[in-house]
């Protein structure tokens, strides 16, 4: 595999902990840009969740322990930041002024120094407490009383958060001077609602199980994941199942839902393989749960 270099040269500093901001610091190491993090003496919590996940998050990252609220970790963090590009942070508004970490402050000592700031909810509710579950819900997509099947707000703000790395870096290249960008997770849930939010995910939805070409079913040894959404695929599903399609409306009928469920319930997750295989249809099978 090619070694991105798109950020050689460029350098991270990270004082966030747990998820997002170590999940956008991965990205950034994996674009080329030497990344360092500051933990506090504890270390980051993550570490006690899960120390596989956080090494793979770390790897390619400088880690250095130290206490901010000390003069020794001040000097630590300020002779790092005097070789700073962007500056990652995970804490509240008011946690980071009471480091002298505020952005004004901050502009005014490191003139080239961007910024990219992940909080919970953007603007004056930075201070509210959350966290990816309360993020999702505030947005529907935690249906019944199932917890998500990950941590989307989270790992959404991760992509926005790297993504806002890389803008600095362009705006510093292009105007000499640093920026500030606000990384919020509710509004990272917020965007990958959308689709929920404009109906397709809903179950009338095309994407929602409306449509018998693009569901989950159960067959003799586990389940299957259909995804021939498209005329061709749908088509090709059709003809393998023996079901007769005029046209895509028939998708959307309760007669062909049944019949594609009798289909597959008669299938091995093996014979469907080959099936998709030999077909071309988008299918991926999957062991019973």
């Amino acid at each position: 595999m090619t070694k991105d270099t798109t950020l050689r040269g460029v350098r991270v500093l990270s004082l966030c902990l747990n998820l997002p901001g170590p999940a956008a610091l991965m990205r950034l190491t994996q674009m080329g840009a030497r990344c360092t993090k500051i933990n506090p003496p504890s270390g980051d919590p993550m570490q006690h969740f899960s120390a596989d996940a956080y090494a793979q998050l770390h790897q390619g990252v400088l880690e250095i322990n130290c206490d901010l609220k000390s003069l020794q970790g001040q000097k630590t963090l300020h002779r790092a930041l005097a070789k700073t590009d962007v500056l990652m942070t995970s804490f509240r508004p008011s946690a980071l002024r009471k480091l002298g970490l505020g952005w004004r402050v901050l502009h005014a000592a490191y003139p080239r120094l961007s910024c990219v700031s992940v909080v919970g909810e953007p603007g004056a509710l930075a201070e509210v407490p959350g966290h990816d579950l309360t993020y999702q819900a505030k947005v529907n997509l935690v249906p019944g009383m199932a917890l998500p099947s990950s941590l989307f707000a989270d790992m959404g703000g991760a992509l926005m958060a790297s993504e806002a790395a890389v803008k600095a870096v362009f705006q510093l290249r292009a105007k000499g001077r640093g920026s500030f960008h606000e990384v919020a997770l509710s509004e990272a849930a917020q965007w990958l609602a959308l689709p929920r939010l404009w109906g397709l995910t809903l179950p009338q939805g095309p994407v929602g199980g409306a449509h018998a070409g693009y569901k989950i079913y159960a067959c003799k040894n586990g389940r299957v994941a259909v995804a021939a959404l498209e005329p061709h695929f749908a088509k090709a599903l059709c003809d393998a199942a023996g079901i007769p399609m005029k046209d895509s409306s028939s998708l959307l009928k309760a007669s062909t839902h049944l019949a594609m469920s009798r289909f597959f319930i008669g299938q091995t997750r093996q014979q469907l393989e080959r099936l998709a295989l030999a077909r071309d249809i988008p299918m991926m099978t999957m062991p019973m749960r």
